[in-house]
Order: structure tokens, then C-alpha cells, then sequence
């Protein structure tokens, strides 16, 4: 039997799909040939927000017509979320909770036996749950891995169903990690980004922390390049970033998460730090490393939130400076605090917030770039593409090098940045 995985959200989930997808080679099945149809089709769901349900649930209603006498699995956030609305459960045959991606393979062989549906969600226990120990060996054809060390989070933001959907801090182990990092390696690997639902607590429920994973992974031969993928700002203390500083593998790049310029609104969203914190972190940072990078998420139009707030929000993004942002309106999201709260705003005001940030966003985006005009710098090559090389610097500037050489891909070499546009810089070979 063949199959196929639809992978919506983030890098973590990507990260999983890539999991089950070799768990289920390895148990003799094969990757179907036709994206739109297979015998087995896994959906890996996102429930981030109320948008990303409704479109959940519309691949399951396009798969399951494309498909009718097909197998359609369902698992991810989604069905762990919110597991009493069986309506999202209408089109499938078998439901997976987060918990239960090792009952893949033998869900399978169940209901191909039994000829019923089959849901398997177990409720997340909180404290003491253990670590669900997933590896993979390759990431398809990308040019660098995303390794998930760390699941749940602990932080209970206002306008966020995730803790609900991934259960409390969960960490690997230091020993699974050296090892899963060996494997990609030995596949040809040259960078690994470090990736999790709070990846900052990595290790809060354990006796070692992030700087220990980046070491580890810094330690691995054949690996050249180590980055973090979105961190929270929590225990990015002075200590942590002299740690990472002092790895030459390490990449000066951070996607540190903001949501908000306002103290007001960070308050409300219940956020554990305020932007006189946010800003201390940013500046430590940029201090232990040489041309780093800041890239983040900012929301407008939570609720509550007033003119004066956002224009407190944009003064604040603008005083950073950050590398490129990503906005969004806030979505409502129910079984959330923030749902339930007075003074939502209007859709129209939000969209328009939205405009505005990006406007200004924009404008940092270009400064950034320009200032990179005249570096030397490594670029890890990914692939050629309109007669150029592509690839990205250490601190994740994206480069467009004058070469058709495609035996660089996959190399990391050394280049001079000679031009920035809008959303990527001109390089040559050193």
C-alpha cells in the first residue's frame, strides 16, 4: 500500500511528519507517487488558530472525495485540542491524538482488520509525562535539518489552545539527541536547527538546559552550522548567551517571540516579560554577537487593544530594528481566556494595524539588508534557481549568488555581499 502526509503548522510538526513518514517506509508501506491520491493519506493537523481548523478541515473533505475508498488518518493538534467535536472526525478513519504517533503503523493494520473507525486520543497528564522519543535520519531533500528536542509548554498565553494540545514541558534526552545527530550527519547534513513548541524550557523539566543541546549538537563531526528555531525570551539570561557565544558552530540568528510592543497588551495576553526586559535581551544579545540577526511575531488587534497601545507597539518594533518580522491580526480562538474577553476589535481596524506595522516593518527589513552590502560572509547553498545560486549567511541573510556552479549545492562557501533589495542581497564569489 502506498501513502502520502499533508503537513500544515510549524517546523515541529514538519518535523514529525518526517518521523511517521519513515516509520511507515520502514514498516514495508511506500510513498505514493501522486500527491493528490493514495491508498493511505495522514493528515498532520495545525488548531493554532480558528483558520487553521477550518482548513484542516477542508483537505480532509477534498482528500476523502479524491479518495473515497482511501484510508484517512488524522492526527496532529487539532484532534488533541478539541477531541469531543467529532465533527472534525467526520471524513476519517482513524484519529491520533499528539501523544499516540508510535500507534501509527498498528492503527493501520487494526482498521484494515476490523473495518472501523478508530480514535485514539489519550488526555495529556501534565507533570511527569514523558518525552515522546521520535528520531529521523533525513528531511527530504532540504539542506538542512530540523531537529525537535523539546514539546508542550508551560506558559498558558492568553490567546493560546497550544498548551492544551501539546500537554506541559517535555525534553529529549541529551544522549537521543547526540545520537539522532550522528544519523543526519552521516546523511550529508551540514546544519541543524534546533526546534520546539517552547524551545526555550528545553530541559526546564530536566537538569540541563538549551545551551546544553547546542554544545551537543555543536560537538557532532559533519555538522557545520548549529541555529535555534523560535524562542520564547524566557531564561535567555546573560549566562545562556555567553554559552552560545562561545560555540564558533553556533548561527547569530534568533527569532525571538514579541507579539506585542505594549506592556499593556503583553500584560493581557499574560505574558511573563515586558519590553523593557525584551529589550535589555535583545541588546545583550546583540553585544556577544558580531552581525547577528532579530527576527520575531507581532499580533495587532488583540483585545483591548487601543490606539494609543498599538502605536506603542509600532514605536517599540521600530526601535529594535528587527532583521523581518511576522504580523498577524489576532484571531479569536475558543477554549482560550482571550475569547471570553471585552472590547474585541474590528476586523477592518485590525486589518489596517496590520498595514501599518508592515510598513514599518518593511522599512526595517531594507535597513538590515543594506547594512550587510560589503560583507564577507559564508552562505550555505541550497539549490540553483533562475540562474543563480541560493543560500543563507549564518545570520540568515538570503543571498543570490552570480554562479551556475550546482556542484556548490550543498556547500558552504565563502562570498562578498555586493547589493540588497527588498527582500534578499546580491552576492559573488570570494
Amino acid at each position: 500500500m502506498n501513502f502520502n502526509i499533508i503537513t500544515l503548522g510549524c517546523k515541529v510538526n514538519q518535523y514529525e511528519s518526517q518521523a511517521m513518514r519513515e516509520d511507515m517506509l520502514k514498516n514495508g508501506f511506500l510513498l505514493s507517487d501522486d500527491r493528490d491520491r493514495a491508498d493511505i493519506t495522514i493528515v498532520n493537523s495545525c488548531t493554532v488558530t480558528s483558520v487553521s481548523d477550518a482548513k484542516n478541515r477542508k483537505i480532509l473533505n477534498r482528500v476523502r472525495r479524491e479518495n473515497p475508498d482511501g484510508i484517512v488518518i488524522l492526527t496532529g493538534c487539532m484532534p488533541q485540542a478539541f477531541p469531543e467535536e467529532s465533527e472534525n472526525f467526520s471524513n476519517c478513519d482513524i484519529v491520533l491524538g499528539n501523544a499516540k504517533r508510535a500507534e501509527l503503523v498498528p492503527s493501520i493494520y487494526k482498521f484494515l482488520e476490523e473495518k472501523q473507525k478508530f480514535v485514539h486520543i489519550t488526555e495529556h497528564i501534565g507533570k511527569g509525562e514523558k518525552y515522546e522519543n521520535l528520531s529521523v535520519s533525513s528531511l527530504g531533500e532540504h539542506t538542512r535539518a530540523f531537529i525537535k528536542i523539546e514539546d508542550g509548554c508551560n506558559r498558558f498565553c492568553s490567546y493560546c489552545i497550544i498548551p492544551y494540545a501539546r500537554g506541559r514541558v517535555r525534553s529529549k534526552s541529551l544522549e537521543d539527541l547526540k545520537a539522532e545527530l550522528i544519523q543526519v550527519a552521516a546523511n550529508g547534513y551540514r546544519e541543524v536547527v534546533l526546534v520546539g513548541i517552547n524551545l526555550s524550557a528545553y530541559g526546564l523539566d530536566e537538569d540541563f538546559d538549551l545551551a546544553d543541546a547546542v554544545e551537543c549538537a555543536c560537538s557532532v563531526d559533519g555538522i557545520d552550522r548549529v541555529r535555534l528555531g523560535s524562542i520564547e525570551p524566557e531564561r535567555m539570561d546573560k549566562e545562556m548567551i555567553a554559552r552560545l557565544a562561545a560555540q564558533p558552530k553556533f548561527c547569530p540568528q534568533f527569532h525571538l517571540s514579541l507579539q506585542s510592543g505594549c506592556d499593556n497588551t503583553l500584560k493581557a495576553m499574560n505574558r511573563h516579560y515586558n519590553c523593557s526586559e525584551y529589550a535589555e535581551i535583545v541588546t545583550n544579545l546583540r553585544n556577544a554577537f558580531e552581525n547577528s540577526s532579530m527576527t520575531t511575531d507581532v499580533m495587532v488587534g488583540f483585545a483591548g487593544e487601543t490606539e494609543e497601545d498599538f502605536n506603542a507597539s509600532l514605536n517599540f518594533v521600530k526601535s529594535i530594528g528587527f532583521a523581518k518580522v511576522h504580523i498577524f491580526p489576532y484571531s479569536r480562538r475558543k477554549g482560550t481566556v482571550a475569547d471570553k474577553a471585552p472590547n474585541q476589535i474590528d476586523p477592518q481596524i485590525k486589518e489596517q494595524r496590520a498595514k501599518i506595522m508592515e510598513q514599518v516593518c518593511d522599512e526595517t527589513r531594507r535597513e538590515f539588508l543594506k547594512d550587510q552590502v560589503g560583507l564577507c560572509e559564508s552562505v550555505l547553498v541550497e539549490r540553483l534557481r533562475h540562474g543563480y545560486l541560493e543560500g543563507y549567511t549564518k545570520n540568515y541573510t538570503p543571498v543570490h549568488i552570480n554562479s551556475e556552479d550546482t556542484s556548490l549545492c550543498g556547500k558552504i562557501i565563502d562570498v562578498k555581499i555586493t547589493k540588497s533589495f527588498d527582500d534578499y542581497c546580491d552576492a559573488e564569489l570570494v
